[in-house]
C-alpha cells in the first residue's frame, strides 16, 4: 500500500530528491484487485462487444451502459460514501478508469460522469448541493458534463464570455459552451461563467432549466460513439444556491478538477494504448510472411519491446503520482481549504504524467497500426478505431502545449516560494541535464517547452528505474529498453534549451526479443 503522508516529498520534490520506495502497480492487492478485475470484466463483456454499435450511436446504447456501470458501483468510484459512491482513493479509481478506458468512446463518456463532473461538486460543494446531485450521478441515473470551454476560449480558460447575473433568486446565464462531453446525455453540467462579466464562477446546471438547450453533435475525426457538442445558455435561469463554491472563485473548481482530470486522463489513455499492444501482438503472431509469423522478424519484436518498455513508463509514472495525491487529500483533506490543497500538490507531476502517458499512447497506437500493415489502414481490424480515438488525448484536459508551458513555470515558481528545492540531484544522466538546464531560467515559449521536457523524462526516468529496483524480474528489463530511449530523448530536449550538444553514456543493449516473446506470450504489456 501508499507510503504514509508523512514520507512522501513535496510535489516537484522529484527534482531534488529521490525516494527510497514509490508505490507500483503491483501493490494492488485484496479487494483492490478484485474491483481492477471486476472493471476489466466489464469492459471485456459489456463494452468492447458492442463497440461497432457505439460507433454508430446506437439509441439509449451509451446510457444503458452507464446506468449498468453504476449498479456495479463504478460511476462512484471518486464520491464520498455518504453520497452514493464509494470512495476509493484516487489512485484506485485511477487503476479502474484504465481498465474502463478499453474502448475510447465508453472511455470518455464513463470519465467525465464518473470524474470531472463529479470531482468539483465534491471537493467544493455544499451539503445541500452534493446530496441533491451526487447519489444521482453516482448511480448512474444521471450523467453529467463538464462545460468550461468556449468557441473563442480553449486554453485560455479565463477569457470565458458565458455571463451570469443575479435577478432575484435565480442567476441568468448567457453564453455558449463548446466541446462539451456528454451533451447529448448529461442531465447536469458544471459550467463556469462570469458574474457580471467579471467574477469567474462555478454553476451546478440542469439540462431541463428555461434557457438550457444542446445543439447538434460534433461529426468528430474519433470517439465517435460519444457525444460532443455546444451548449447553449439563453438566458438560462439557476437557482441562486446553484452557485458552486463563492463568487469568483470558478477558477479554483475549474483548475483543481483539471489537475485531477489531468491524472485521470493519464490512466485513461494507457487503457487504449494496453489494447492497441494487445490487437496486434495477436496479429503479428498469426500473419506469416516469407513462411513465418512477422512476429519473429527482428524489427517487430522491437517494436514490442519498445512499446512495452514506455508503456512500462508511463504506468510507473501514473500510479506513483495517484500515491503521492492520496496522501495529499489524508493529509489536508477534509475541508473545502484543505481539499484545494491536496488537489493543487502534485499539478507538476499530473501534468508530467498527461503529456508524457498521452504522447507514448500516440506513440504505441502508430507503431501498433504500423504492424498490420494496409490493413491497419482500412476499418476490418479495431487498431484503426483505437488510432482515430487516442488523437485526442493530446488536446483535451489542456493541450500538450500549454502543459508544457505550465509544467516548468509552476516548478520554477514552487522553488522559488520555498516549497521545493531546486538543488542539483544527479543520480541520473537526465537528472544530471535537467540540473543545469533549469539554472537557464528560460522566456521564450520554445525552450520553456524543452526544459518541460527534460523534467517530465526525469519523472519518467526517475519513477521507472525505482519500480525496476522493487519489483525486478522482467520489470528490469523494460527499465534497460527504456533508458537509451530517454537518454537520447533528454538529450535531444537539452540541447534544443541550451543549444548544446551531450555525448549519450554507454548503456546496455536492450533485450528486443527477449522482451517481444515475453508480450506475445501475455498479448499485453508486461
Amino acid at each position: 500500500m501508499p507510503v504514509s503522508p508523512m514520507q512522501i516529498a513535496k510535489g516537484g520534490d522529484f527534482f531534488s530528491s529521490t525516494p527510497d520506495s514509490i508505490f507500483t502497480v503491483e501493490q494492488f492487492e485484496g479487494d483492490d484487485a478484485f474491483m481492477i478485475d471486476a472493471a476489466e470484466q466489464f469492459s471485456r463483456g459489456e463494452v468492447l462487444p458492442v463497440s461497432e454499435r457505439l460507433d454508430h450511436q446506437e439509441d439509449g446504447l451509451m446510457p444503458t451502459l452507464i446506468r449498468k456501470a453504476g449498479e456495479l458501483g463504478f460511476c462512484g468510484i471518486d464520491s464520498p460514501e455518504a453520497y452514493g459512491g464509494l470512495g476509493l482513493s484516487k489512485n484506485l479509481s485511477a487503476r479502474i478508469l484504465e481498465y474502463m478506458s478499453l474502448n475510447g468512446s465508453f472511455s470518455v463518456t464513463y470519465g467525465i460522469t464518473s470524474g470531472i463532473s463529479q470531482v468539483g461538486l465534491s471537493l467544493f460543494g455544499n451539503e445541500d448541493q452534493k446530496a441533491m446531485y451526487l447519489p444521482r450521478l453516482t448511480s448512474g441515473e444521471w450523467m453529467g458534463a463538464y462545460a468550461l470551454s468556449e468557441p473563442n476560449s480553449g486554453s485560455d480558460a479565463l477569457s470565458a464570455t458565458t455571463k451570469a447575473q443575479l435577478q432575484g433568486d435565480k442567476w441568468i446565464l448567457n453564453g455558449t459552451k463548446m466541446w462539451i462531453s456528454n451533451a447529448k446525455w448529461a442531465d447536469l453540467f458544471l459550467v463556469m461563467a462570469k458574474i457580471d462579466g467579471e467574477k469567474f464562477s462555478a454553476f451546478l446546471v440542469e439540462k431541463d432549466f428555461p434557457g438550457v438547450s444542446v445543439s447538434r453533435e460534433e461529426h468528430k475525426m474519433g470517439l465517435k460513439g460519444s457525444s460532443t457538442a455546444r451548449l447553449e445558455l439563453d438566458n438560462a435561469e439557476v437557482p441562486i444556491e446553484n452557485l458552486l463554491y463563492e463568487p469568483g472563485l470558478g477558477h479554483h473548481v475549474a483548475f483543481n478538477a483539471l489537475n485531477l482530470g489531468r491524472f485521470k486522463l493519464s490512466s485513461m489513455s494507457i487503457g487504449p494504448a494496453r489494447m492497441a499492444i494487445e490487437v496486434s501482438s495477436g496479429y503479428a503472431l498469426d500473419r506469416k510472411q516469407f513462411g513465418k509469423p512477422i512476429a519473429s522478424f527482428g524489427l517487430i519484436e522491437q517494436k514490442f519491446a519498445m512499446m512495452a518498455a514506455l508503456f512500462f513508463a508511463a504506468e510507473s509514472m501514473i500510479y506513483r503520482t495517484g500515491a503521492l495525491i492520496d496522501a495529499a487529500f489524508a493529509e489536508f483533506g477534509g475541508t473545502i481549504a484543505g481539499n484545494r490543497q491536496a488537489a493543487e500538490e502534485y499539478a507538476v507531476e499530473c501534468s508530467a504524467c498527461k503529456v508524457f502517458s498521452t504522447e507514448v499512447e500516440g506513440w504505441i497506437v502508430d507503431e501498433a497500426l504500423q504492424v498490420y500493415g494496409g490493413y491497419g489502414f482500412t476499418e476490418e481490424f479495431p487498431i484503426a478505431r483505437i488510432y482515430r480515438d487516442a488523437r485526442v488525448s493530446r488536446i483535451y484536459e489542456g493541450t500538450n502545449e500549454i502543459n508544457r508551458l505550465f509544467l516548468a513555470d509552476r516548478l520554477l515558481r514552487r522553488g522559488k516560494s520555498g516549497p521545493v528545492s531546486l538543488e542539483v540531484n544527479g543520480d541520473s544522466f537526465v537528472a544530471e541535464l535537467a540540473a543545469k538546464a533549469i539554472k537557464t531560467a528560460p522566456t521564450d515559449q520554445i525552450r520553456i517547452g524543452a526544459l518541460s521536457d527534460l523534467l517530465m523524462f526525469q519523472y519518467a526516468e526517475q519513477s521507472a528505474r525505482l519500480r525496476a529496483k522493487q519489483v525486478g524480474g522482467d520489470k528490469d528489463l523494460l527499465y534497460r529498453a527504456f533508458l537509451p530511449w530517454v537518454n537520447a530523448k533528454a538529450a535531444e530536449a537539452f540541447q534544443t534549451l541550451t543549444g548544446e550538444g551531450v555525448l549519450l553514456p554507454a548503456a546496455p543493449v536492450p533485450s528486443f526479443s527477449e522482451i517481444a516473446q515475453l508480450v506475445y506470450q501475455k498479448k499485453s504489456p508486461l
